[in-house]
């Protein structure tokens, strides 16, 4: 158990458990009285919290959806400017980045399961790769506007991250990216599925 001593191992635990906490879940439990795993989408994501929250109470659905895409992102900001505070090697930060948003989409508080993994992929994202977030956002606003659909907005806006990322840092070690990236797509693939069939939902 010695290894539970190093600190890159202490904080590489710290980035699973505390991204892994399901705060969508939580609000819309204490707040709503609503289990978002047993409706819509089944995700604990803010789309899925706005849109079971919004059936039962509507003022208060976009105080939550909001307060959970706030919260998911800032335990992904947290861990990694923690990480720089401490002075870890920039490859321990990439991993602490990647084990947030792993714990977000495959939590241990869930057995397992988690969220889509885009709220929390883009708080650690904005201390890695800020410019290339930034743009990221943009594209997601316009999409999200204009499509209003939350899925596939958020795989353009990640589409134009990675994109950005190889054209503003082409010498940079690209596989931390790609492997979130991964992931987030991996998540999302119940919700193409959705969409190929007509299913998926728009957000109103």
């Amino acid at each position: 158990m010695d290894f539970l001593f190093n600190h890159n191992v202490q904080f590489y635990l710290i980035a699973y458990l505390l991204g892994g906490i399901p705060f969508g879940l939580i609000l819309a439990k204490v707040f709503a009285g609503v289990n978002v795993k047993e409706s819509g989408s089944q995700s604990i994501g803010a789309t899925n919290v706005l849109r079971v929250v919004k059936e039962t109470n509507p003022s208060l659905a976009k105080k939550l959806g909001a307060a959970t895409l706030a919260l998911d992102a800032l335990k992904g900001i947290a861990v990694v400017l923690a990480a720089k505070y401490y002075g870890m090697d920039e490859s321990v930060q990439w991993m602490v980045a990647v084990l947030a948003v792993i714990g977000h989409c495959f939590s241990p508080y869930l057995w397992f399961e988690g969220g889509k993994g885009v709220a929390t992929g883009m708080g650690v994202m904005m201390v890695m790769l800020p410019i290339p977030t930034l743009i990221a956002l943009v594209v997601w606003g316009v999409a999200a506007k204009t499509i209003r659909i939350s899925s596939l907005s958020s795989m353009l806006g990640l589409l134009s991250l990675v994109i950005a990322s190889f054209v503003l840092y082409p010498e940079m070690f690209h596989a931390p990216v790609l492997f979130i990236a991964f992931i987030l797509f991996y998540k999302h693939i119940p919700n193409f599925i959705r969409l190929f069939q007509g299913e998926e939902k728009r957000v109103a």
